[in-house]
């Protein structure tokens, strides 16, 4: 007998984990790797932050919470969306869950129904169509290459848009792109997501503190405030404050909503973990001035590997407006390496059309800049071998 649901047949595991446990094993190996595909800062937690977390331990905060999250730190993300955001919510309104990967989880369990379409913008995140394929939707790819700078536009929404679209996710600043969506470009999409009411809106905000342009946050609730009702508006304390480990993502939405993701989570993890709870909550309340020196590390990072990857024959890369990768257009490179026998199939990891890499320049710029001259070279002696 199958031991296996039918539903997981279509699921693939995570590319990007996948290749950072390869890389660690052939570390392991003794094997000089440089691992450029976490996609997590190198910096440490903050002291203070680390400092809440003990001071949790030593107070006895290690037993259960609620499972959404405890009412210190959903009124820590109430202020947050305040602060930063101008948005309003109640704390019937939060969900805490154990990191932003169980956000969209939750998300797309509580909302979708078998037939539902979930479209997702590409490049993307790995996990959103899985997601949308474990509860039994349909994913719904529309493509935008280095050519539109990533980013659909709002004729490529309307025509993807059927009666069955149920979820759009919208990832700026983008995994795996650095793509940042303007105010107007949010615009554009909105007035085409008005005319559909039946569509939840999920603003992946992850990474909204790490823009390398100089621009100021926005995400398509500030644009278009009447979409309110229907936008979920998630992030975490994952990428800003260097917690990748602590687990711990959180959103806001509508009521209704919420409650059933907080449901669907009291079924699978219950609480996310209390100390990190504890330690999240003064990553929001604490000095927002331990960002800085991280972002300004990235935007000297981002220069170095653009400008690296573009010198290479065959490599285009744009420079990343936000987050910390890289995407370079490899296809005439790889062209070249088939040709020359060196690779058998197309670099593919899951994120877009075969032939770009996504390249996370959360490392040490000695790193990087080893990475670009390794990668020139291997191209570099193939041509000169062809």
């Amino acid at each position: 007998m199958p031991f296996v649901a039918d539903r997981l047949k279509v699921i693939k595991p995570s590319p990007t984990l996948a290749v950072s446990a390869k890389a660690a094993r052939l570390k392991a190996e003794g094997k000089d790797v440089i691992a450029m595909g976490a996609g997590e800062p190198d910096f440490d937690t903050p002291q203070f932050i680390k400092d809440a977390a003990i001071a949790a331990i030593n107070k006895g905060y290690t037993k259960y919470t609620a499972a959404g999250g405890t009412p210190s730190l959903k009124k820590a993300i109430i202020g947050k969306f305040k602060r930063e955001n101008g948005l309003d919510y109640a704390e019937k309104e939060i969900l805490v869950s154990c990191g932003g990967k169980q956000t969209s989880f939750n998300l797309c369990m509580a909302l979708l129904n078998q037939g539902d379409e979930a479209i997702v913008p590409a490049p993307f995140w790995v996990s959103y169509p899985d997601m949308a394929q474990m509860a039994n939707a349909k994913p719904v790819f529309i493509e935008a290459g280095i050519d539109q700078g990533f980013k659909i536009t709002p004729q490529q929404l309307e025509r993807a848009i059927t009666p069955r679209s149920r979820l759009i996710w919208i990832n700026s600043p983008s995994n795996p792109t650095g793509s940042v969506y303007t105010a107007a470009e949010l615009k554009g999409l909105g007035e085409v997501l008005r005319k559909h009411p039946n569509i939840v809106i999920a603003t992946d905000d992850m990474y909204e503190h790490i823009l390398l342009d100089g621009s100021k946050f926005v995400n398509i609730v500030n644009v278009c405030p009447d979409l309110y009702p229907r936008t979920v508006v998630m992030n975490g304390v994952s990428k800003a404050y260097s917690m990748t480990g602590w687990r711990i993502g959180y959103c806001g939405g509508p009521q209704e909503l919420i409650e059933a993701m907080e449901n669907v989570q009291s079924h699978s993890t219950s609480n996310p973990t209390s100390i990190s709870q504890y330690a999240a909550e003064a990553a929001l309340t604490g000095d927002q001035s331990c960002i800085d020196p991280m972002v300004a590390a990235f935007k000297e990072r981002a220069r170095v590997i653009t400008e690296g990857l573009n010198r290479i024959p065959g490599v285009s890369s744009l420079a990343p407006d936000g987050a910390f990768y890289a995407f370079p257009d490899c296809r005439e490179a790889i062209r070249t390496l088939h040709a020359a026998g060196k690779i058998a199939a197309p670099t593919d990891l899951a994120l877009c059309d075969e032939g770009y890499l996504r390249i996370s320049f959360a490392t040490s710029m000695d790193n990087i800049k080893k990475a670009v001259d390794r990668m020139a070279a291997a191209i570099g002696q193939v041509r000169v071998a062809a």
